[in-house]
């Protein structure tokens, strides 16, 4: 109703503005015309018609109707310089601020609903430089009234901000159509007035703060410098240290637009993900579902076997992937491709310099134009009691320790809920060993929906773990966790204990705290994913804020092509589509928001759900835990975000992905042949799931009288 009634107003008001002919006076010739008349009358009532000037003047600008710049000539007429500019400058920034609120009130909602994440972007940038980028609009008469009005309304930009900018930018051409005013007699059109030279004389005065904005910047890139010898020339342009995920993509990206890289690397290239990570971890879950398999195979109509584990065989299979995918991220490859890759220790000595330990007892002083820090994370170990002394594996440390062992470890604790816990827990039960898992939250996986958590424990613990939540840890002693539940004290018996709480950047030993460079959590950088230093980036885990694989080679291509090419182009870099997957069995995969999200960032949502207990495939293969969940805005089809539980639903996940990036809406998938049978299906009758939920119920009782009278 409040909406009805202001869209009523501007209704009347362009009424008025039409049926009394308000246009015909608010022209030159008009203005000259009634000159005369009005200055008669505002020698004996003054407050009159200043009153009636300035609201009529609000009246219009409010409304957006034209006229507003010769109301102002007009002032200048009727009430000289000084008088006119006070009465127009309050005038205008009151119309403007209305016309700003109606924007605001009435249409705000509905763009942010249809375009919502491209407005985030620009709502960041407003929050940001929001006075700048006012000003310089108010500041160039080209850009039309009342259109920055209506279109700053649909911002999140604050309304005291909006006000006294406005009433800043618009002064000065105030004046000058004020001043123009007292010579209304020579005055043909507004064209004279608003002339090329002024104009352009605007435009300076108007990007003036974003001139010494920069100038400001550029003092301050200087003093951060300071201290600091630049050499005449460089060794390098760009020298990466760390050769993981984030530093290979960064020393390739180099190479490949022919820029002299050097790859630093201290111990295996591949970084954690091919050596302890992602490849060893997934081919250990591999091994340890076919073993489920087996041991139910009367799921699938085979009678079911106990398998039997010959666990340094498993071990070695899970080395043997490594070794497979090890060329692909070799030195010899690296080097063929134009990298100069040197094993040993690196360390910034200056923003310039690297100096590195190699492996083989030399030193190497390297001077290069810019640096990329991909030096990765491992594993958080907490403050706890008797940890240090228990001999504790980590997710980096195990597979040199199974590796040793001729079956399954016994018994196993694990400590921590999150994805890595969860899945070394559940393959080692798989493979079986007795595995407790503990975790001091109310649930594993807290990142995720509480729907999706139960889903995981029910997995867990389908597959032989002992799942501990609300269980704090708080001593290790021989051969025993004692962990703190509900006021009491419980023991977790152990022969391997597992501590994966969490990954930590690696942020000491190679300078940056030498050189000054800023680590909180992680290496700190900016939007371009540069540090304090311009030249000096980082990207991956040590930079944040996502500690995944296909992140750090995300991130890599924005810290190398700003670090080669920032003099002249950077790019943000870009975080609006980032799928994660954990591979629990089933699987668990997810992209954009969930709800717990969507609810702690005010986002309105609705959920369409679909079980994969009715796919045909999922049914085929027995595979029917699960589902798709989709998040929509309320009545639209754009996708928010997508969570799916169950067989392959990493994979299932990329459709989402592409469908976000492309801004590819649920009627489109909908739309999209899906080869049957497949699981891929499910993300179809997903989006079938939302297209019930939003027929067009008028229409189809039309249709339905229609083929009523078409059978008589």
């Amino acid at each position: 109703m409040k909406k009805l009634l202001i869209i009523l107003a501007l209704a009347a008001l362009i009424a008025a503005y039409v049926f009394f002919g308000v246009g015909d006076y608010l022209t030159v010739d008009g203005i000259k015309r009634v000159a005369g008349e009005v200055d008669g009358y505002y020698q004996r009532h003054p407050v009159q018609v200043v009153g009636l000037f300035f609201l009529t003047y609000v009246a219009v600008t409010a409304a957006s109707l034209p006229g507003a710049a010769v109301m102002t000539v007009a002032a200048g007429a009727l009430f000289g310089v000084l008088l006119g500019t006070v009465v127009v400058s309050f005038a205008s920034t009151l119309g403007a601020t209305l016309a700003f609120l109606a924007s605001r009130y009435v249409l705000r909602d509905a763009i942010e609903t249809r375009f919502g994440e491209r407005l985030r972007t620009v709502n960041a940038g407003l929050e940001r430089d929001g006075a700048f980028y006012l000003f310089t609009i108010r500041m160039i008469p080209l850009f039309p009234f009342f259109v920055v009005n209506l279109v700053m309304g649909l911002t999140r930009i604050r309304l005291w901000t909006y006000a006294w900018v406005s009433q800043v930018g618009m002064l000065l051409g105030t004046i000058v159509y004020v001043n123009a005013g007292t010579q209304l007699a020579q005055i043909d059109s507004l064209a004279g007035i608003a002339s090329p030279a002024v104009l352009v004389s605007f435009a300076l005065l108007g990007i003036a703060p974003w001139i010494a904005k920069a100038i400001i910047g550029w003092i301050k890139r200087r003093k951060v410098y300071s201290g600091f010898t630049r050499p005449k020339s460089f060794d390098r342009n760009l020298v990466v240290i760390g050769a993981g995920s984030a530093g290979l993509v960064s020393a390739l990206i180099a190479a490949t637009v022919k820029a002299k890289v050097t790859l630093v690397e201290a111990n295996k290239m591949g970084g954690d993900c091919l050596n302890t990570g992602c490849v060893p971890s997934k081919a250990l879950i591999k091994s340890a579902k076919v073993a489920e398999q087996m041991r139910h195979a009367d799921r699938y109509g085979l009678k079911p076997v106990e398998p039997e584990v010959p666990f340094s065989e498993t071990i070695e299979r899970v080395m043997g992937a490594i070794r497979t995918i090890e060329p692909h991220d070799s030195v010899e490859r690296y080097t063929g491709l134009g990298v100069d890759v040197v094993e040993g220790y690196g360390r910034v000595v200056d923003p310039w310099t690297v100096e590195i330990a190699r492996k083989d007892g030399g030193v190497q002083r390297l001077t290069t134009r810019a640096i990329v820090i991909a030096a990765g994370a491992g594993p958080l170990i907490p403050s706890i009691p008797g940890l240090e002394a228990s001999g504790y594996l980590t997710s980096d440390t195990m597979w040199d320790a199974l590796a040793t062992m001729d079956r399954a470890p016994a018994r196993v604790a694990v400590l921590g809920g999150g994805p890595i816990g969860c899945e070394l827990s559940q393959a080692l039960a798989r493979l079986g060993s007795q595995v407790t898992q503990v975790e001091m939250a109310d649930r594993v996986l807290g990142r995720e929906d509480p729907d999706v958590s139960l889903e995981a424990q029910a997995a867990l613990e389908s597959s032989g773990v002992n799942v501990l939540t609300a269980h704090r840890a708080l001593r290790v002693e021989t051969g025993k966790l004692i962990a703190e539940h509900g006021g009491a004290e419980v023991e977790i018996a152990f022969d391997t204990l597992i501590v994966a709480v969490g990954r930590a950047a690696r942020l000491s030993g190679y300078g940056l705290e030498d050189i000054g460079i800023d680590t909180a959590k992680t290496v700190v950088t900016d939007e371009f994913l540069a540090t304090k230093f311009p030249n000096i980036y980082a990207a991956g885990d040590v930079a944040g804020p996502f500690q995944f694989t296909h992140t750090a080679s995300h991130q890599a291509w924005f810290a190398s092509v700003n670090a080669l090419f920032g003099q002249f182009k950077r790019f943000k870099a870009d975080y609006r589509v980032i799928p994660a997957v954990t591979f629990l069995d089933p699987e668990i995969a997810r992209v954009g928001l969930n709800e717990a999200e969507a609810e702690a960032q005010g986002v309105a949502y609705e959920v369409t759900r679909y079980e994969l207990g009715g796919l045909d495939r999922a049914i085929a293969e027995s595979e029917t835990q699960g589902f798709v969940k989709v998040l929509t805005p309320p009545g639209k089809d754009t996708i928010l975000g997508a969570t799916i539980v169950g067989a392959h639903a990493g994979e299932l996940l990329a459709e989402y992905v592409l469908a976000m990036k492309h801004k590819l809406g649920l009627n489109k998938i909908l739309g999209t042949i899906h080869s049957y049978p497949t699981l891929a299906e499910a993300n179809k009758f997903a989006a079938g799931e939302w297209k019930k939920k939003h027929k067009p119920e008028t229409l189809l009782s039309l249709v339905e009288r229609y083929h009523t009278w078409r059978r008589g």
